[in-house]
């Protein structure tokens, strides 16, 4: 019974500790909503504390949030509040709040807040993390904080803005591990325990030579499970995958993918290894070029939100113009057969769906086509075979829509109505194939990103080649005259 007693008792406590709200608990509940969103009585009181000048209240209210939950209070206010922001709370301007925040609000923030300040959050980040941080700023903003750092992290930071963006020697982490050839699994057991600065993250040790060319690797469990008198040379994996470091990102990233690394060996231009690049470098490259490709696609930009309203403009603009040139020419088809429209109401009512399924059509084709060559499936070696079977498909597919808007126009006008626009459905869906593949292909070998202006393309030729089917088709069957 006593026993019962006391673990009743300690029931009673437990429940009690659970029913109590913790101060931490209240914040979150008066902060949060139900989908983890900071609400907006919260940031108006932010807000209304920063507008009044009081620092101490500002920094009072935002010192509780979890690093990530302060980047998004940042993106919250405008650009002009994001300065007063980042001097209120300058020390809780932490690495990991600036890991989370937008590339635009990051550059903004970072150039808000002294080059001594921003010194200090680049020196808590890996070199690759730094470099991020920096780049996009003014020349002169990156200088003054350069000459912030501490002589290494600037040597490292300067060293990695030498490289062009987007290449391995920009992206990589140059806390590579790595040790002689000559030692024994005991030799490096030994190393690493006495090693101190062992703060990064790493995969395998690499082995190099006197020349500092790796020759090798060791997974950490091969190290962990092999006898200490065992040389590296012979428990080493030779053959191994390394990266230039003119290579650019998305190769890496193909190259991650297609032989399932964990990380990879940096190499310059002689040989010698100089870095490392890991998966989790590689997880944020293929999300940011997916993300990039589907808006590049789409002629829309950055397609951020937080993207200064001139740059969202200029990147936008440029599109709509061109889309308002390729327009132009399908209206002169249009207009080439303006009397034969006016013969037939039918055909005016019509056409447009013509256009719009060979549009769809060709963009299906080109959206596969752009991933493929992306992911380096479609080559020069294999475009003919892709051409080929991409005709084919377009092809059913043709058929397969022609046949049910033949059906229909027959029944609402007429027989030859129904044959003259299931046939010029099928030139229209095969011409859009070609298009889908052709013209990404085309930009690829111009050594042009496909993604940014294939759909301008593709949907000036579908809506020309749809229209002039469909009209001349009606012509040709004397269904209207010119």
């Amino acid at each position: 019974m006593a026993d019962q007693s006391a673990l009743d008792d300690e029931t009673m406590v437990a429940d009690a500790a659970e029913d109590e709200v913790r101060p931490d608990d209240r914040i979150d509940d008066e902060r949060h909503d139900e989908e983890n969103r900071l609400k907006p009585e919260y940031v108006r009181g932010v807000r209304d504390a920063l507008d009044a000048g009081d620092k101490g209240a500002v920094y009072e209210l935002v010192e509780p949030l979890h690093p990530a939950d302060t980047a998004d209070l940042i993106e919250l206010f405008d650009s002009d509040e994001r300065a007063q922001l980042a001097a209120a709370i300058t020390d809780l301007m932490t690495s990991d709040v600036v890991a989370e925040l937008n590339d635009h609000v990051r550059e903004v923030m970072m150039e808000a807040l002294e080059p001594e300040a921003v010194a200090t959050i680049a020196e808590q980040l890996e070199t690759d993390d730094a470099v991020q941080l920096l780049e996009d700023l003014d020349e002169d903003d990156q200088k003054a904080i350069i000459a912030e750092l501490e002589p290494e992290t600037a040597a490292a930071v300067n060293s990695a803005l030498a490289y062009p963006e987007e290449t391995a020697g920009r992206l990589m982490n140059r806390h590579a591990m790595a040790v002689p050839e000559h030692m024994t699994v005991g030799d490096l057991i030994d190393y690493l325990r006495e090693e101190g600065d062992l703060e990064h993250d790493f995969f395998e040790v690499f082995v190099i030579d006197a020349g500092h060319h790796p020759v090798g690797t060791c997974s950490l469990n091969w190290i962990l499970t092999t006898p200490r008198s065992v040389a590296l040379t012979d428990v080493m994996k030779r053959d191994q995958t390394l990266i230039p470091v003119s290579m650019d990102q998305e190769e890496v990233a193909l190259m991650f993918q297609k032989y399932a690394l964990i990380s990879a060996a940096v190499v310059d231009d002689s040989g010698r290894l100089v870095g490392q690049m890991t998966v989790d470098d590689i997880v944020h490259i293929i999300s940011e070029e997916a993300g990039e490709d589907a808006l590049l696609l789409s002629g829309a930009g950055d397609g951020d939100i937080n993207e200064p309203i001139r740059e969202a403009y200029s990147s936008r603009v440029r599109w709509l113009i061109a889309n308002l040139g390729t327009a132009v020419v399908a209206s002169a088809i249009i207009a080439f057969f303006g009397a034969a429209i006016e013969q037939l109401v039918a055909l005016a009512v019509l056409m447009p769906i013509v256009a719009s399924i060979g549009g769809n059509a060709g963009t299906q084709t080109m959206a596969v086509s752009v991933r493929a060559i992306a992911t380096n499936q479609l080559t020069r070696a294999n475009t003919r075979k892709i051409l080929w079977k991409e005709l084919r498909v377009a092809v059913l597919n043709g058929g397969t829509v022609a046949v049910l808007i033949g059906i229909a126009a027959a029944l609402l006008y007429s027989p030859m109505m129904g044959a003259v626009i299931a046939t010029a459905m099928i030139i229209n869906i095969a011409v859009a194939g070609l298009a889908g593949v052709l013209v990404p292909v085309i930009f690829e070998r111009l050594d042009q990103d496909p993604a940014v202006a294939s759909s301008v393309f593709v949907t000036m030729i579908t809506d020309s080649m749809g229209f002039f089917a469909f009209l001349g088709l009606a012509v040709v069957s004397g269904l209207v005259t010119m």
